[in-house]
């Protein structure tokens, strides 16, 4: 869902001040201990929901990411697509388009419509009541959406980050608990070959005990400042402007905490520090390519190109978190797992592994890459992917990563069992932000993550390998 240039949301992100103010003074409020848990709420770490032999769900934000999710949701066995939200009438048309080419009259035939105004995703949740909600709007929206849409008996699927601040992630988790409805946050990264590859690696310890890895999400995006009135652009400039940490650290994060079964049994985010650069690149490019009264000249572009955040584990184990999306760099998430028998890492796709990669390499001293790394790959190819990669690339989505994933979501739902990313890890993943913000704020001063689950992870199962 895009945000007119009419409303009180946008008027609140044009004011600099206001928002840096208003997230420093959430963050500065907020303790790393852990409220306690409502009694009449459930942990979900492992939580199953009932079976649901059809899926109904509601869109809320059919934009740049939402229509994806549309056109690829409509085409899933079990899905019955019976609401579509968005502030804008021609975004709405286009995605019931696609759930009318999908449907052949068979499905999805009464889709609610609803477009225009700021707050009718409200009245779709009451009119409509849907099984699932899959949100995919600015990030500022991504909590109360989620949360209301828990309250009203839907299990919330949302976009990355799933909120801005610690206190927004509390009040999610603790929706969820109290509902007994999913919250999922859709890391689509997770479900990339290589990133099943590398978790299916690391279960059957070829790579021995994970010390250290390396995420990032380092993607030169300042063209999106061209999308001023509608678009993904014309909201997140102002976070780029006005905020200083990693804005979007789940990218790399997700599948790197899940190789090393972060919440789950194992081990535990602990705490963070870290830096950022200065800021540079937002205001020369806005200076290149705008006029000196255009509204991007009269940001000061106070977040740093790059941040680097360093996370120490329960355990002692590290990961270090880059987000950069500024400066003119090829992409990456580096997507690096150090182990005590070899390495993985991408950017290219390479493997390291003490006495070599059979066929590639006679030991460690170099990576497997390229051609030679063909045939390990095919033979430890995650079973997910192996079944299910030939349609995905088909079906698309990064590459098929995100149809894998909108499989999933609608797999686990229709047959009751745990989803692959539960309520705690998205909560894990997103704290990253405001942390980072912290730290920085404070000249790098060490931040304690606030355990979400309340001590709950130490008996939550790893994620299996899914087939």
């Amino acid at each position: 869902m895009n945000i007119p240039t009419d409303v009180s949301r946008r008027k609140f992100l044009k004011n600099s001040t206001g928002l840096a103010a208003g997230l420093m003074a959430a963050s500065s409020s907020i303790s790393s201990a852990a409220p306690a848990r409502s009694p009449k709420a459930q942990y979900m770490g492992d939580f199953a929901a009932p079976k649901l032999d059809t899926v109904r769900v509601a869109m809320i934000g059919v934009g740049a990411r939402g229509k994806g999710h549309t056109q690829r949701l409509a085409n899933i066995e079990g899905t019955e697509i019976v609401a579509i939200c968005d502030l804008y009438e021609d975004y709405v048309m286009r995605a019931k388009g696609f759930c009318d080419e999908a449907g052949k009259g068979e499905r999805h035939t009464d889709i609610k419509l609803y477009h225009g105004k700021e707050n009718n995703w409200k009245k779709m949740l009451r009119e409509v009541k849907p099984d699932m909600v899959l949100i995919a709007t600015p990030w500022e929206d991504h909590a109360p959406m989620a949360i209301e849409a828990m309250k009203q008996g839907a299990h919330a699927f949302v976009e990355v980050p799933l909120a801005l601040t610690n206190q927004e992630l509390w009040d999610i988790v603790d929706t969820s608990e109290k509902t007994g409805k999913h919250c999922m946050m859709m890391e689509n990264v997770n479900y990339g070959r290589v990133e099943l590859l590398y978790l299916n690696l690391c279960r059957k310890g070829i790579i021995g005990d994970l010390l250290h890895g390396e995420a990032a999400y380092i993607h030169e995006l300042r063209k999106q400042m061209n999308a001023v009135e509608r678009g993904t652009g014309s909201w997140r400039t102002y976070h780029y402007a006005n905020r200083n940490g990693n804005l979007y650290p789940t990218h790399g994060l997700g599948p790197v905490a899940q190789y090393m079964n972060l919440g789950r049994g194992d081990d535990n985010f602990g705490s963070l520090v870290s830096y950022s650069s200065p800021a540079a690149g937002r205001a020369l490019y806005a200076d290149k390519n705008y006029a000196a009264d255009h509204q991007w000249n009269q940001l000061a572009y106070a977040g740093g190109d790059m941040n680097t955040s360093i996370i120490k584990t329960t355990m002692g184990r590290t990961v270090m978190v880059q987000w950069d999306e500024t400066s003119p760099r090829p992409y990456t998430r580096l997507n690096l797992i150090q182990g005590t028998k070899g390495a993985l890492a991408s950017y290219p796709t390479r493997v390291a592994l003490e006495g070599g990669v059979a066929g590639a390499t006679k030991d460690h001293h170099s990576w497997a890459e390229g051609d030679k790394l063909e045939a390990f790959m095919a033979e430890h190819d995650h079973p997910l992917y192996k079944r299910m990669g030939e349609l995905a690339t088909r079906m698309g989505g990064h590459g098929g990563m995100d149809f894998l994933m909108e499989y999933r979501m609608i797999d686990c739902l229709r047959t009751g069992t745990p989803l692959d990313q539960n309520v705690y890890e998205g909560a894990f993943w997103s704290a990253v932000s405001q942390l980072s913000e912290d730290s920085v704020a404070q000249g790098g001063a060490p931040q304690q993550f606030p355990d979400f689950t309340r001590g709950n992870w130490k008996s939550t199962m790893p994620l299996g390998i899914v087939g």
